[in-house]
């Protein structure tokens, strides 16, 4: 099973050492190791070399790539045009080239997760470890899976609700004409494709970040009190997004440093600076990321037999936290992160009858 590792702090240098430490260490374990990383230079000033957008081999099984937005839009761009032609007959993109377009703001997360998706499911490695921004834009990126299928979800069910969508589903006036400017016929079953397979894609996003075996994060930082607290905000608004944090590292200088109850009950791993290229102190100080992942508080706990959910929100107080429920699902707001949770056909459509704030966890009754 392939796994997915990324770090999440404000220094960038400390977590690209980190970063570039663990896919060393898991190399030398004889896996085949994927280092990843976003277009800012920390990696590649540290590694003492420069990447390429796409693999190159840095070392023995470990090869290391930089995600270059722009190559990477083109490349996609060219698979949205293939898509385009398959469905419309006159296509109107196809004198639009991805080398003349730019980046507009959220477009690098999205397709830095997607280049990641692609890696993840070739099979071609064992462990992809991620060094992206480490902040809250990285958290947004990684929670784009549960984002945007809520609003397929939701939207899609008002359009077919409404008088245009029942029109354009039933007239048989307006199915004629909505093929001769498509290469399939109105159908459920010939629409259903594309969107079951943009749904296959979000669902197994869903389920690999929300499976500790396949992807793990954790959280890096010094004893500075200004990266302890950003630490400890990232902490919380990671739960947001459906992705457990297995534990803390701190870098000092000494080795040592006592965050353990800023932290708790996560484990925290002390670990040295590196010195002059001398990877190996660090290597060796490095934790088992795997079964720290698997001890950590879940994100979401579900008893449909007590009638409960249970909401793990470290590093935010009962003020910064809030609950409504609008619709058919209930929405949560913490910090900067709001999260809209689907509950299981049991509780689905029970309103909710008492929440309380105890121990860092928002615990729902219904």
């Amino acid at each position: 099973m392939s796994q997915i590792l990324t770090f999440l702090g404000e220094s960038s240098a400390a977590r690209s050492k980190i970063a570039i430490a663990t896919a060393k260490s898991l190399a030398n374990q004889g896996k085949r190791v994927l280092l990843a990383t976003g277009a800012e230079p920390a990696l590649s000033v540290i590694l003492g070399a420069s990447l390429s957008p796409d693999p190159q081999e840095i070392g023995a099984n470990l090869q290391a790539v930089q995600f270059q937005s722009s190559v990477l839009l083109e490349r996609n761009w060219e698979e949205v045009k293939k898509l385009e032609a398959k469905y419309l007959k006159t296509p109107i993109l196809k004198d639009v080239y991805g080398q003349e377009l730019s980046i507009l703001p959220g477009m690098d997360g999205a397709l830095a997760l997607n280049a990641i998706r692609e890696y993840f499911e070739s099979g071609k490695y064992d462990a992809i470890v991620y060094n992206g921004t480490g902040d809250i834009n990285t958290l947004r990126m990684l929670g784009m899976p549960e984002s945007i299928s809520w609003y397929v979800r939701r939207f899609r069910q008002l359009f077919l609700n409404s008088d245009l969508g029942k029109t354009i589903s039933d007239s048989p006036f307006i199915q004629p004409l909505i093929s001769t400017f498509l290469n399939v016929n109105p159908t459920a079953d010939n629409f259903a494709q594309p969107t079951n397979q943009a749904n296959s894609i979000l669902d197994k996003g869903k389920q690999v970040l929300a499976d500790p075996k396949q992807f793990n994060a954790f959280l890096v930082t010094t004893g500075d009190p200004i990266e302890v607290a950003t630490s400890r905000y990232l902490w919380g608004s990671a739960q947001q997004v459906g992705l457990t944090i297995g534990g803390v590292i701190v870098i000092s200088s000494q080795g040592n440093s006592n965050l353990s109850q800023d932290f708790a009950p996560l484990q925290v791993t002390n670990i040295p600076d590196i010195k002059e290229g001398n990877w190996q102190p660090l290597i060796d100080a490095l934790p088992d990321f795997t079964s720290l992942a698997q001890i950590a508080p879940r994100p979401i706990e579900i008893d449909i037999n007590a009638g409960q959910v249970r909401l793990f929100l470290p590093g935010f107080d009962k003020k910064q936290v809030k609950l409504t429920q609008y619709g058919p699902e209930v929405t949560i707001e913490a910090g900067d992160q709001r999260r809209n949770i689907l509950l299981p056909p049991a509780l689905s459509g029970k309103p909710v009858a008492g929440a309380k704030f105890q121990n860092q966890y928002l615990i729902i009754s219904f």
